[in-house]
């Protein structure tokens, strides 16, 4: 019964998570739209693809016999004259031969290609995954730079205020020179800030146009990101990642491809052989004649060649099924690593929006109308403002990094997206 239960409730999982993926393309049409294009454009993706029909196109290849192989030629009797039909030995000499492998060895070599177009399969879908994190990552990225931009932009009003207030006690003698320049310098610093977040948007331009495959052109402002929900534990994600995720099934491609060696290479033990076909030409009183054989190959040299051939077989069995558990422990580190990201971004938002940004800004409007008075100094209204833009540009960068976070949770556990509704 337990058992029964464990699996309807990995299969509710699973639902979950298809619902969730279901979701894609409703919440923001701009990245929707960048996501589709690299998916259709992104060069990587096509060469993947390419690789993969060529894959497909190696199975006939290996499973086909050798090509035959046709003989003609003359022989003739003496050197003096030419004596077809004049001499017994003087004919003209026409063959034909086919090689034949082992039964079972061309089915073999077939399987062995199939599980390898098979693996490029699972590393192409795996590909598109995380070129979808990848583009998404971006986007928060260009997304977040715009809105430090905002965040400048709104404050340089409140430093504006602060300027207008000190040239005002200045010229009434209730201030020093020192508050204005410290007050017209702070202005000025936002200035440079914001040309320097001008220059990351190009820059991170440059590399989303380069994710979706496009060349050149404009790319559309990001919008806000929807806040998405992860409602899985981290076990509970983990398990589902070894379960459906992409390159472990690859791996697991792999390691039946090299069964198959080892049982290719056993049966390299077994000859193969050829059959011939000759029909020799004479003419006068010399009847034509034919002739039909067979020759096999003596695996001789088993020790120096079929055995090692085993031998290495099982070596790559190992080493494939080594490679399986390092990508499990690889997917699982990831998984966590990122789940703690999520669960660590969504904390620090609560203390920024709940706590450290009301808080900071009720003191700023206090220190501001302190110093309009003249009962504080204008180094504490500054500094005050200056915490609360840091306080504020820190809680969008945790909400993109959270929004990135599910984003790679998301590729990990070969999910295309998980929806949510707006926080």
């Amino acid at each position: 019964m337990s058992m029964s239960n464990s699996f309807i409730k990995k299969g509710l999982l699973f639902l979950i998570f298809l619902l969730l993926a279901a979701s894609y393309g409703g919440n923001d049409p701009v990245l929707d739209g960048l996501v589709d294009e690299a998916l259709k454009n992104s060069p990587e993706i096509q060469a993947s693809q390419a690789r993969i029909e060529a894959a497909r196109l190696r199975i006939p290849q290996v499973k086909s016999l050798p090509d035959p192989l046709f003989m003609f030629g003359y022989q003739n009797e003496g050197f003096d004259r030419y004596s077809y039909g004049q001499e017994q030995g003087s004919q003209w000499m026409f063959s034909a031969s086919q090689q034949f492998l082992f039964p079972g060895k061309s089915a073999l070599k077939g399987e062995m290609a199939a599980r390898d177009a098979e693996s490029m399969e699972a590393m192409h879908e795996l590909l598109k995954l995380k070129t979808i994190a990848r583009v998404k990552e971006l986007y928060y990225d260009l997304f977040l730079a715009y809105k430090n931009i905002d965040l400048l932009k709104d404050k340089r009003d409140l430093f504006i205020r602060i300027e207008n207030i000190t040239l005002a006690r200045y010229a009434a003698g209730k201030a020093m020179q020192q508050e204005v320049l410290m007050a017209q310098t702070e202005k000025y610093m936002l200035l440079e800030k914001e040309e320097m977040l001008n220059q990351k948007i190009q820059s991170l331009g440059a590399m989303l146009r380069a994710a979706i495959g496009r060349d050149k052109g404009q790319l559309e402002r990001p919008n806000e990101p929807v806040y998405q929900s992860f409602p899985m534990e981290i076990d509970e994600a983990v398990d589902l990642a070894l379960q459906h995720s992409p390159e472990i099934k690859s791996r697991g491609k792999m390691l039946e491809a090299a069964e198959t060696k080892l049982l290719m290479a056993q049966k390299e033990y077994f000859p193969d052989f050829a059959l011939s076909g000759s029909y020799f030409n004479r003419s006068g009183d010399f009847k034509d004649m034919w002739s039909a054989t067979a020759t096999i190959n003596v695996p001789l040299y088993f020790l120096s060649k079929q055995r090692p051939a085993v031998l290495e077989a099982k070596a790559t069995i190992r080493q494939a099924k080594q490679e399986i558990e390092a990508v499990k422990l690889m997917i699982a580190a990831a998984l966590r690593d990122n789940y703690s990201m999520l669960r660590s971004a969504e904390k620090l938002m609560n203390i920024y929006k709940k706590g450290l940004i009301p808080k900071n800004t009720q003191d700023f409007e206090q220190s501001l109308a302190g110093y309009s008075t003249g009962k504080t100094e204008a180094i504490n209204v500054i500094s005050r403002l200056k915490t609360l833009l840091d306080y504020e540009a820190q809680y969008w960068n945790q909400f993109v990094e959270r929004e990135k976070a599910i984003s790679r949770l998301n590729a990990i556990t070969a999910s295309l997206t998980a929806g949510g509704d707006k926080k």
